[in-house]
């Protein structure tokens, strides 16, 4: 008899939004659906039910022992690095027996970057239909913002790999709350930039308290600055790319295949633009000397000594 693949186990921040929280049910439903020979469940940290031991009880009545945890989150931040471990550390005691691995979460991966390049293209509808279009274009990337340097360096990071090779003006940042620049500021900086046209886009998963926030705080900015065109684009949403990616996720964790900032590395996704370097052997990084000579440094200066 072989041994049972470990349950997924999906774990959301929580919101007060009562459609949100629906959008993260029926997302873990679609999740079971797609895979009927594998243990789904799905849980929130806090504000909304079901709380995560819930989900975990669940499985735990059907006879699931092993458990990954991958977490229904765009940035790793408080919830992802401490409360989700901490969740579960909780379940082990309360449940001596089951074992966990902990995935990764969600962003900056490249399917979910084109899910957002297609959220623009939506917003921006029949109006851009060239490359040139594109370059009058400045997109506001608003994330949720923490307490977490790191988790707000991610947002950036996420903008960048968004700009790369798409033939946007720029790819600005704000956010939403706990973090600086929020909306209007970050509308402001739009402009002195020189922004004729402006697509708000939401880096979120789904519809909830704060993107809405986002979507009023644009439509106040806009309706103070009759002279720029500021557009809303929508949430990334359940796409067919999410449900692949949490998969992957999953995947990853059972393997035990965790591996540093891959996802958007060069060498393995073609990016837009770069797309003939993947799979390109990777060569130690050799700088002339003063004197112009090549040496053979012992150490490589930012060599992608990455092992694929």
């Amino acid at each position: 008899m072989t041994t049972p693949p470990p349950a997924l186990l999906i774990a959301g921040h929580g919101t007060r939004d009562e459609a949100g929280a629906e959008a993260f049910r029926d997302f873990v439903r679609q999740l079971g659906d797609r895979h009927p020979d594998l243990p789904v469940a799905g849980g929130f940290i806090e504000l909304s039910p079901p709380p995560l031991g819930e989900a975990v009880a669940e499985l735990v009545e059907q006879g699931v022992r092993r458990f990954a945890a991958v977490p229904l989150m765009l940035v790793s931040a408080g919830h992802a690095k401490g409360d989700i471990p901490a969740a579960l550390s909780r379940e082990k005691e309360r449940h001596p027996g089951i074992s966990y691995t902990y995935g990764r979460p969600l962003g900056p991966h490249p399917s979910l970057l084109s899910v957002l390049e297609r959220r623009l293209d939506e917003a921006l509808g029949e109006t851009v239909r060239t490359p040139q279009d594109r370059a009058d274009v400045t997109v506001l990337l608003v994330g949720r913002g923490s307490t977490d340097p790191d988790a707000n360096a991610e947002v950036y990071k996420a903008a960048r790999l968004l700009w790369e090779g798409r033939g946007y003006a720029a790819v600005e940042t704000a956010f939403v709350s706990l973090a600086a620049p929020d909306v209007p500021s970050g509308l402001d900086r739009c402009v002195k930039l020189g922004a004729r046209r402006i697509v708000v886009l939401p880096y979120f998963l789904f519809t909830g308290i704060l993107p809405d926030r986002v979507r009023q705080q644009t439509e106040g900015w806009a309706a103070a600055h009759p002279e720029v065109e500021v557009r809303s684009a929508d949430v990334i949403g359940p796409e067919p790319e999410l449900l692949d990616l949490v998969m992957e996720r999953y995947e990853e964790a059972v393997k035990g295949d965790l591996r540093m900032n891959c996802d958007s590395c060069v060498y393995r996704i073609a990016l837009p633009g770069f797309e003939d370097k993947v799979g390109l052997p990777q060569q130690p990084h050799f700088h002339p000397d003063d004197d112009g000579h090549h040496h053979h440094h012992g150490h490589h200066h930012g060599g992608h000594a990455h092992a694929h």
